[in-house]
């Protein structure tokens, strides 16, 4: 499959801080790719640095098969981007702000073409509303908009979800699916909300502290191998502790719950050695997430603050 965005031992130092570390991963064409992490994971520097807003210490990108350091012009005519809150002209209409935008991108937009923009992020019945009037998800979606005004075939959006309530969230999601789906667009998007990942991208990359953890299809990496399995027994630190003595102490995990990362098919397992070991359950549990199994590979390295979901 054809690569449209390739980073290679990616670096960014600020001062003392190492924002992104030696980060290398691949975006394929036609991908909706989730870019995961935690605030200060390195997530906003790396899409500055595929922007170009900023220039990296070290590594190398490839967008549409040309350096960026080279080629940033023709590459940024390629791309559509929203940077956490769009910035737009509340003073005026919606209709006028997607006018302007496209001029200012050097397109000559018909109004058929700019009310059909409206009307593929459901806009086009507020066409004419001032923008100060509108909620925050109305004005991410005109932000969308905008960065789809000069039809790019790669985009990028920086937490498109952020601050919106349930419907807000549910809307930039099917959004992100018709442009995907329907309009073949490559899509990278930026986020903390683990839920939302899940349902709607293909391929996903996990960062902690400016480092990749993992880079997969989502389908592989959440698969029964990393199930969450909780368990109440009447006494949960006698449990612990003979299971510490077991073959399961590799898969418990920290906390005081008993919760163990492994396969889900091992449960039947599970239960009989616990009963052999006079273990009393009340209660077990399967879950699977990708804030499980980011937590999974996280805890190795220290105290983990979880996700927003």
């Amino acid at each position: 499959m054809s690569a449209i965005i390739r980073v290679s031992h990616l670096s960014k130092q600020f001062k003392d801080t190492k924002a992104v570390d030696d980060l290398s991963f691949t975006v394929n064409m036609g991908d909706v790719y989730g870019f995961l992490g935690q605030n200060g994971a390195g997530k906003s520097t790396t899409i500055r640095m595929l922007l170009s807003l900023i220039a990296p210490t070290e590594g190398d990108i490839t967008i549409f098969d040309k350096k960026l350091s080279t080629h940033r012009s023709a590459i940024l005519r390629q791309v559509g981007a929203v940077i956490e809150k769009p910035d737009l002209y509340k003073y005026l209409s919606a209709y006028d702000n997607l006018s302007i935008f496209a001029k200012m991108s050097g397109i000559k937009a018909s109004r058929e073409l700019l009310m059909q923009q409206l009307e593929m992020v459901g806009l086009a019945d507020r066409a004419k509303g001032k923008v100060e009037t509108f909620s925050q998800g109305m004005k991410q979606r005109l932000g969308i908009a905008v960065a789809l005004v000069h039809n790019p075939d790669l985009i990028i959006l920086d937490e498109p979800t952020n601050g919106l309530d349930p419907q807000g969230i549910a809307d930039i999601r099917n959004l992100i699916l018709r442009l995907s789906r329907e309009m073949g667009k490559t899509i990278l998007i930026s986020s903390h909300l683990l839920s939302e990942i899940e349902l709607i991208a293909n391929r996903m990359i996990i960062l902690h502290k400016g480092k990749k953890m993992v880079e997969g299809k989502v389908s592989e990496l959440l698969d029964p191998a990393h199930s969450m399995i909780q368990l109440e027994t009447t006494n949960d630190q006698l449990a612990k502790e003979k299971l510490l003595q077991s073959k399961w102490a590799d898969a418990l995990q920290e906390g005081k719950s008993i919760r163990l990362l492994m396969n889900k098919q091992a449960v039947p397992q599970l239960i009989s050695d616990l009963v052999g070991l006079d273990v009393s359950i009340l209660s077990i549990n399967s879950s699977h997430s990708l804030e499980n199994y980011f937590l999974s590979l996280t805890t190795m390295s220290g105290h983990v603050e979880p996700f927003a979901n």
